[in-house]
């Protein structure tokens, strides 16, 4: 008797488990294979006393309210290989720090020289033709990723190029 009763709730076990119910309502909108491609483009700058070490970038394409707009640097090139940096990033002098800076809003990126250093005593390696590429990461992705590499964004949204202002 005992046997016959584990073999009746084993049937019943294996039923209920292989029984499919219907299905529920869809889910929220998520990924379809497609790929997400973020505006882009690369910008090189003077920084001087006659523009207040700072430039100020239109887009020139829409952005949203929630999207964020991320600046890189291109900090070093060793061996034709380019170092590229997430910016702020800051250069310790004995006369004070300089900091590579921006700001955005939905219209415009503005970069600036930040710091405790008189910009004047700069040598002009530090505040001409300081090459950016700014990358805008769409709202929904914003907090996905990690964004301090330039490359693994570039790979993320699919940016192949960064279009010259």
């Amino acid at each position: 008797m005992k046997k016959l009763v584990i073999v009746i709730i084993s049937f019943i076990s294996i039923l209920i488990i292989s029984c499919e119910g219907p299905s529920g309502p869809p889910g929220p909108p998520g990924e379809d294979g497609g790929l997400i491609v973020a505006p882009a483009f690369e910008i090189e700058i003077d920084f001087n006393s006659g523009n207040n070490y700072e430039f100020i970038e239109p887009y020139g394409f829409t952005i949203y309210p929630s999207d964020v707009t991320l600046v890189y640097i291109l900090w070093d090139v060793i061996d034709g290989q380019e170092i590229w940096r997430l910016v702020p990033q800051t250069v310790e002098f004995n006369e004070g720090t300089l900091v590579y800076n921006y700001d955005f809003t939905r219209e415009d990126v503005r970069f600036f020289l930040d710091g405790t250093i008189n910009f004047s005593l700069l040598d002009s390696v530090w505040t001409q033709n300081q090459v950016f590429r700014v990358v805008i990461v769409p709202a929904d992705d914003v907090g996905k990723h990690i964004y301090t590499d330039l490359e693994a964004v570039m790979n993320v949204f699919n940016i192949k190029e960064f279009k010259k202002h």
